[in-house]
């Protein structure tokens, strides 16, 4: 009987130790792998958001200049009358056209000093000119041809092709190609707008 109480005590002594053994082993499993879990999570994460930010200082270097709308002279070209090209029934489109031509590096110029004079109005400096002005003069002598230009090409559109956006941005696109060739490099088109858009 005492055999059978000592074998009992052994083997339940035993038990314990296998259930201590195999909850310490699952403990120290499970603290391992959730230590190797958080080392390789951390270094994707690293790894993702060093990629997120080179990418993004990528899109800044090359969208920088994109995102900065370049500014330009406008010059308003008036108003047009014309006939459209619809065949069923006559149709007229009254317009007022601007475009917005680029600068040049001369158009602003810095204020000259005034130069130092003697007395009796001898050395005065030059009443200074208006750049727009200027700019102005210089597109005047363009202005019959680009006038020209726009006649030609919303007379040659019917009034079903202009009543969409996608035809009105068409012939600003024909338009702005037609005026920089006229211009021939000097300045080049950076819009074509069109201020009041009538067709009757």
């Amino acid at each position: 009987m005492a055999e059978n109480e000592k074998a009992g005590n052994n083997g339940q002594q035993d038990f314990t130790k296998f259930l201590i053994l195999t909850i310490s082993s699952i403990v120290i499993m499970f603290v391992v792998f959730a230590g190797v879990n958080y080392v390789v999570m951390e270094n994707l994460i690293t790894q993702k958001i060093g990629s997120l930010n080179t990418s993004q200082e990528e899109l800044g270097e090359e969208g920088g200049d994109e995102d900065q709308i370049q500014k330009g002279i406008i010059v308003d070209l008036g108003d047009f009358i014309l006939n459209l090209c619809d065949e069923s029934q006559k149709k007229y489109l009254k317009v007022n056209v601007a475009i917005e031509v680029t600068k040049k590096d001369t158009d602003f110029p810095e204020a000259e000093p005034a130069k130092g004079g003697g007395h009796g109005g001898h050395g005065e400096a030059a009443a200074p000119v208006d750049p727009m002005e200027a700019i102005q003069k210089e597109m005047n002598q363009f202005k019959p041809a680009i006038r020209d230009a726009v006649i030609t090409n919303l007379s040659s559109k019917t009034s079903t092709e202009l009543a969409t956006a996608a035809g009105k941005e068409l012939a600003k696109e024909q338009i702005t190609n037609d005026i920089n060739s006229i211009l021939g490099g000097e300045r080049e088109v950076l819009r074509v707008s069109f201020g009041q858009f009538i067709i009757q």
